[in-house]
């Protein structure tokens, strides 16, 4: 499998260098994922733009990937440009549950975004508990 791994402060974005997603790849991808996840990634941006083609097999790659960000971080998609591709994901009504956004910058603002939000919810967290000692 071709790919290459970009580790940021706030993120990683791992591009897939495929044109096929399919269930001779998807074990591997499934794999980097787990190893991301363990090593302590908190954000992870997947860039499909080369990609032309994913069965279901590559499918259930991806959710494994949303289903283990849920408590990490954020997982967003970008760079869905091939017709086949989009056609599947609607199709299966993917892009009504998993984030994606059309381009690198955008997938990076969101990933940022959605970090300031956690953090806003941490404090905001704290605070209201206090109030409501205060209150009391």
């Amino acid at each position: 499998m071709k790919f290459s791994i970009d580790k940021q402060d706030k993120y990683t974005l791992l591009s897939l260098q495929e044109e096929s997603l399919t269930a001779a790849l998807a074990p591997d991808l499934k794999s980097e994922f787990v190893f991301l996840s363990n090593e302590g990634t908190s954000n992870l941006i997947l860039d499909l733009s080369g990609v032309k083609f994913i069965d279901s097999s590559g499918l259930s790659a991806i959710l494994v990937a949303d289903r283990l960000w849920k408590d990490l971080g954020s997982f967003v998609i970008t760079g869905i440009v091939h017709p086949s591709v989009k056609k599947l994901i609607e199709i299966t009504r993917l892009d009504t549950t998993l984030s994606i956004v059309p381009s690198l910058s955008e997938a990076i603002d969101f990933v940022f975004m959605e970090e300031l939000q956690r953090e806003i919810m941490a404090e905001g967290g704290d605070d209201e508990g206090e109030e409501e000692e205060d209150q009391a």
